[in-house]
């Protein structure tokens, strides 16, 4: 599971005189711009996204480490061990970790934070998901806590290992939702010091500071004093703050900028993969035309991704072949499945009976224009130059694809309420279970207030019974080997009904200047870390 990094760039990078590595200065203050939407509470367990993610690795941790093997390790817990039903799992934190408001990890903190997840006025979403199969925690000795499962779940630990499952102060949590969205309080190097909405979060450094990674390249506190994250959405202005040095770090990267940073000395770039449900375009299958797997096919063979992600990606992209990013475990690469293929296209289109054509070219059946509608926006990483290249491409076979640009809260408003045809979505999450979560047909429904669901296919009927038979077995069984073979049928099953068109995968894209050392992507979801930065200013 490899995070796939790429770093590029002109600049040299701090050496001594007879060129063996500078020891590393604490102090100074880095300032990060980062291009997506702003977190609306910093509390990766309210809700659950990127944007959340991004700023929280730097102040949450969780209780196990997983590697870019996908082997879990220690963190926060010391050891774990199943029963043998595998329906009930004892977890053992470290006795020697305290928040930063002074209350010591045990577990009790296990306890209340699973309550706090599953407290439906918590409003989470991404945690709630991960923890569905825990029906109780129970103390079994001070720092020991045992859950108890509904149904054998083989992803939990890596659950656990994720920043939206992360272990927070159980005495933070009980001042309520509002005050711990403003200033969450974890046991990471960093911790939350001010929050100025639509403008910056102030991040100070943990002076206690002893529980690093096993990927860390130093022990005890972090070399920064601080870190100013700023809201910078406008991708030129950001960009050209960090040319400038206003900025130390940008993220959301983008292909132009990424060539030119790679050019100039002064800038270095880091680009690498995150795991989980590749960037794609989900059809929608509870309504027409997309409710018929022969219509489905026809849209993904008829649009060019790969010429697509050439010109507008300028070659940075590659192309996605799965519904899994390419370093999620058991990713299964179906080129043939996803190559474009006009003729077939076009054989599908005229089987399913959409054999007539109107004054536009546009295929038409029963007097109906076969048409469909993208909403798009710029969070969901595609932009809407892609789409209007699948326009094109679509219009060739005769498709009507239409783009309908939305604000974040327009877009999350249609989604929830299947008012779309097409959706470019995505879903960061270190193991193959996010199938789980996005095909599942059990995940149709929503699971919160506010409509969201996690299955965006809408896919029912023997079809979807299938897949689920299929993902269901491959999330209990004990067995690896089986657990592979399973996600690989679970993929086909997948593939065969076309429910999305994979286009790439998720990346962390950052620049950031050739005088900030020690920039690095935290396993497993490749999330920036900042514990081992330093600033070269001498």
């Amino acid at each position: 599971m490899s995070l796939a990094l790429a770093a590029c760039g002109g600049g040299a990078h701090a050496e001594s005189a007879d060129g063996a590595a500078r020891e590393p200065v604490a102090g100074g203050t880095l300032v990060y711009a980062t291009g997506d939407v702003e977190p609306a509470c910093l509390d990766p367990i309210v809700s659950g996204n990127v944007p959340q993610a991004l700023v929280a690795t730097q102040y949450l941790e969780p209780l196990f480490y997983q590697d870019e093997d996908g082997n879990i390790g220690p963190w926060l817990a010391e050891a774990w061990k199943w029963s043998k039903d595998r329906l009930s799992l004892d977890i053992t934190v470290r006795d020697d970790v305290h928040f930063t408001d002074g209350q010591q990890l045990n577990a009790q903190t296990i306890i209340d934070n699973v309550a706090y997840i599953k407290d439906p006025e918590t409003l989470s979403s991404t945690a709630l998901l991960a923890v569905e199969k825990v029906e109780s925690v129970e103390k079994v000795d001070e720092f020991t806590a045992r859950l108890h499962l509904s149904a054998r779940d083989n992803a939990l630990l890596e659950h656990f290992a994720q920043v939206w499952l992360p272990m927070q102060s159980q005495q933070a949590l009980a001042r309520g939702a509002d005050a711990n969205c403003l200033s969450p309080v974890g046991t990471g190097p960093f911790r939350v010091q001010s929050w100025s909405k639509q403008q910056q979060i102030v991040l100070t450094r943990n002076e206690d500071y002893h529980t690093a990674p096993p990927s860390a390249g130093h022990t005890g506190p972090a070399y920064l004093d601080q870190i100013i994250w700023r809201i910078l959405p406008d991708h030129a202005a950001r960009f050209a703050a960090l040319q400038s040095g206003e900025v130390d770090v940008i993220d959301v990267l983008q292909p132009q900028n990424a060539v030119a940073a790679d050019a100039d000395p002064a800038l270095d770039t880091l680009i690498g993969s995150r795991p989980g449900h590749v960037v794609n375009l989900t059809l929608n299958a509870t309504t027409a035309p997309f409710g018929d797997v022969r219509v489905r096919e026809a849209f993904v063979r008829s649009v060019d991704v790969d010429a697509a992600l050439k010109s507008i990606f300028m070659g940075t992209v590659p192309r996605s072949n799965s519904v899994l990013s390419s370093i999620t475990k058991y990713n299964l690469q179906e080129p043939d499945v996803y190559a474009q293929d006009v003729d077939k296209a076009n054989r599908l289109l005229d089987e399913a009976g959409w054999t007539g054509r109107d004054a536009e070219g546009y295929r038409t059946k029963d007097g109906q224009r076969l048409a469909a509608t993208v909403i798009q926006n710029d969070a969901v990483l595609v932009p809407v130059s892609v789409l209007e290249q699948f326009q094109a491409s679509a219009k060739a076979v005769g498709f009507d694809l239409r783009i309908s640009q939305e604000e974040t809260s327009s877009f999350n408003a249609r989604r929830y309420s299947w008012d779309y045809g097409l959706a470019p979505l995505y879903y960061t999450k270190n193991s193959p279970s996010v199938l789980n979560i996005v095909y599942d047909s059990a995940h149709i429904p929503s699971v919160i207030e506010g409509g969201y669901h996690a299955n965006n296919n809408g896919l029912t009927g023997p079809a979807a019974e299938k897949i689920d038979t299929a993902l269901r077995a491959a999330a209990t069984t004990a067995d690896e080997e089986e657990r592979g073979r399973l996600y690989a049928r679970a993929q086909q099953l997948i593939d065969a009904q076309y429910l999305s068109l994979p286009i790439f995968d998720q990346q962390t894209r950052l620049g950031f200047r050739s005088d900030v050392e020690g920039v690095q992507l935290l396993s497993p979801l490749g999330m920036p870390t900042f514990y081992d930065t330093w600033l070269d200013r001498s």
